[in-house]
């Protein structure tokens, strides 16, 4: 069973260390305390509001505890700024970091830079969404999830709620994101399966912010008033469809599945506005990102792909343990604040 893939991750973590939002000014480096002449990794993740960042940044400090190093966590304001993340690991290879765990937000515009940390011989670690370009060479490793897979386990659950019949919706992310492409993909071709259930007006993208989900979800419902499900393939895009459905009193009477737990995601499965989540393990992903980090210096032989795991959560299994582990993480806890 795929909720297993957590609990077999914690050896592999072993493993390793043996051998809405409002967008604001670019947040100072987040760092803590640690040994003169400690190793210095950079985590830049693809922004620093949404709740999956947060998690992830708490598995990263896990690990900085852990190994005694010295972690820097930054990333864009916004997740459509390309350019600024391009720029910020351009100042972090500059500044000679060790090494960097990277979550591109364009699997194409940080190639050149990713290349550049590898040829001035900083590893480089790519976690959550992938990059055009070759790991083993370009960079050392890619830790993340199987996202076509968690895509098709949303289609599976679209299919067996509406038992096959009926039309459905999908509300994209943004152009460029490879994780969440990969969501999308495995779902259109999870449902094209089923040949009573119908796409439609699939290429709709939601951006970057709680709040231009919001507005483009309003306008996919307006487009389209008649529609019996709805995926929306990360934490922000559910948000924004959350909200528009219940704006059309809607919420609660189609199916609804998202992808990523944030504290209003599962309140609204708990009450049923919200069929089902898939979740990933952000805090494991942030945690291995390091390890791995770590390493790639000391030893220089890491895998060269790692699968931190996927799972679909229910109404009915949102209390077991697994569940409880994913949906609500003491974050707070572990970033030590």
């Amino acid at each position: 069973m795929r909720q297993l893939l957590f609990s077999l991750l914690a050896s592999l973590s072993v493993a390793l260390s043996g051998c809405e939002e409002k967008p604001s000014p670019t947040p100072p480096a987040s760092t803590s305390t640690t040994p003169t002449g400690a190793l210095r990794i950079a985590v830049v993740p693809k922004g620093t509001t949404h709740i999956f960042w947060q998690s992830v940044e708490a598995g990263a400090r896990k690990a900085e505890r852990d190994l005694g190093v010295s972690v820097t966590f930054r990333g864009p304001a916004k997740e459509d700024d390309r350019e600024q993340q391009v720029s910020l690991v351009q100042n972090l290879i500059s500044s000679k970091y060790d090494a960097i765990v990277l979550a591109p937000l364009d699997d194409k515009a940080l190639v050149g830079p990713v290349r550049q940390a590898t040829a001035a011989k900083i590893p480089v670690v790519i976690i959550d969404s992938g990059l055009d370009a070759t790991p083993g060479q370009d960079f050392v490793s890619f830790i993340a999830t199987d996202n076509h897979r968690g895509g098709e386990m949303a289609g599976e659950r679209m299919i067996d709620s509406l038992s096959g019949k009926g039309s459905v919706l999908l509300l994209r992310y943004q152009e460029g994101s490879a994780s969440t492409a990969l969501r999308e993909q495995g779902f259109i071709d999870a449902i094209a399966k089923a040949p009573g259930i119908t796409l439609i007006d699939p290429k709709r993208y939601a951006g970057p912010t709680r709040g231009s989900a919001q507005e483009a979800a309003e306008n996919l419902l307006l487009a389209n008033p008649r529609f019996d499900g709805v995926f929306c393939p990360n934490e922000s895009s559910a948000y924004g469809m959350l909200l528009a459905l219940r704006g059309r009193g809607l919420a609660g009477k189609v199916k609804f599945i998202g992808f990523d737990a944030s504290d209003a995601a599962v309140e609204a499965m708990r009450s049923g506005e919200v069929d089902a989540l898939i979740l990933q393990n952000p805090i494991r992903m942030g945690e291995l990102g390091v390890r791995t980090a770590i390493e790639a210096i000391r030893t220089g032989k890491v895998p060269s792909h790692i699968d931190t795991g996927v799972m679909i959560v229910t109404r009915e299994t949102m209390d077991t343990p697994e569940a409880k582990n994913l949906l609500n993480p003491d974050i707070k806890a572990l970033l030590g604040r």
